[in-house]
């Protein structure tokens, strides 16, 4: 976890009753986001874009993206193609195709917000340590949030849907190797990865599938559940996951995580002998409509007669 000392930071020239930390909040939030983000391997790059003094805008950035199909055809050699009577109206190498590209806004779609005091005859500490301290403490608060709007992005992208009655130690190999058909056949390229709910963990780890000749490396000992079918396993807190959900299945780096930070201050206030720690900011995610494809989801079905079937 990366600390800051404030006094380390030369001042910029502002309003003395103010002072801005954006810049320092910015450095927090990315050094939080690398060790206690959740879903990190989601977005490109295992990490989130932060921008500073954001305006007030509903647009993150802007992306260009083309949807026309890609079309391969024959090189025709017939007698009036491109030559005699097709000279003019033909092509020996067929139709062509006109490539567009469509410039599409991203928002931002949440804010966040904080708000603080740091009295300097309560805090009964360093004050300016106590501010590094409480920044620190929003950077991990703003990247708790994040995990959380970061859970729902990706049950929402998901295009592939997979519907059991339980995960048991005897039903989680056949759930796995449904998800991984699934990846197969819809030719996802990259890592495989699975975020589950810990009855889905502990069912990988009981299931008996710890030899390497069924290709699984579940270590009984440390009670890890690193591989398994193909997939990187990782257990996360039931609370992440969207109500009967319990696996988030996708391709490593298929998205685009961001928040923009409006502003981080304290300002000297008037009502007692401190300031008001505050900060505010947005973030959203952006995955291009053809990466859906590539996140997959495992519910629990709330019929008697579910078996294992795909939305």
């Amino acid at each position: 976890m990366k600390t800051i000392n404030l006094q380390m930071f030369a001042a910029e020239p502002q309003n003395l009753n103010i002072r801005v930390f954006s810049k320092e909040f910015k450095e927090l939030v990315l050094a939080v986001f690398g060790v206690q983000a959740q879903f990190r391997d989601f977005f490109v790059g295992g990490a989130i874009d932060v921008l500073d003094g954001v305006k007030d805008s509903a647009t993150a950035f802007s992306v260009k993206t083309s949807d026309i199909p890609v079309t391969i055809g024959t090189y025709n050699k017939g007698e009036n193609v491109a030559f005699g009577t097709g000279t003019e109206s033909t092509s020996r190498f067929g139709n062509r195709t006109e490539v567009i590209y469509k410039d599409i806004d991203v928002p931002y779609t949440a804010e966040w917000a904080f708000h603080e005091g740091v009295d300097r005859s309560t805090v009964n500490a360093d004050f300016e340590q106590a501010i590094a301290d409480r920044l620190e403490l929003q950077a991990q608060a703003v990247t708790e949030r994040l995990n959380a709007e970061h859970a729902d992005f990706i049950s929402k992208s998901a295009q592939k849907t997979v519907e059991v009655k339980e995960v048991t130690k005897d039903t989680v190999a056949a759930l796995f190797g449904e998800l991984s058909k699934y990846f197969t056949n819809v030719k996802a390229k990259g890592k495989k990865v699975a975020k589950v709910t810990p009855d889905v963990y502990n069912a990988i780890v009981d299931s008996g599938l710890a030899t390497s000749s069924k290709g699984s490396t579940v270590n009984i000992d440390d009670n890890e559940a690193r591989r398994f079918k193909g997939f990187t396993i990782t257990e996360v807190a039931e609370d992440y996951f969207a109500e009967n959900e319990v696996v988030y299945a996708y391709i490593e780096g298929v998205a685009k995580a961001f928040t923009g930070i409006n502003t981080t201050r304290t300002i000297e206030a008037q009502d007692f002998d401190g300031v008001a720690l505050q900060g505010h900011g947005k973030s959203g995610e952006y995955i291009p409509e053809v990466n859906k494809k590539a996140v997959a989801k495992v519910k629990l079905a709330t019929t008697s007669t579910a078996t294992p079937s795909s939305k």
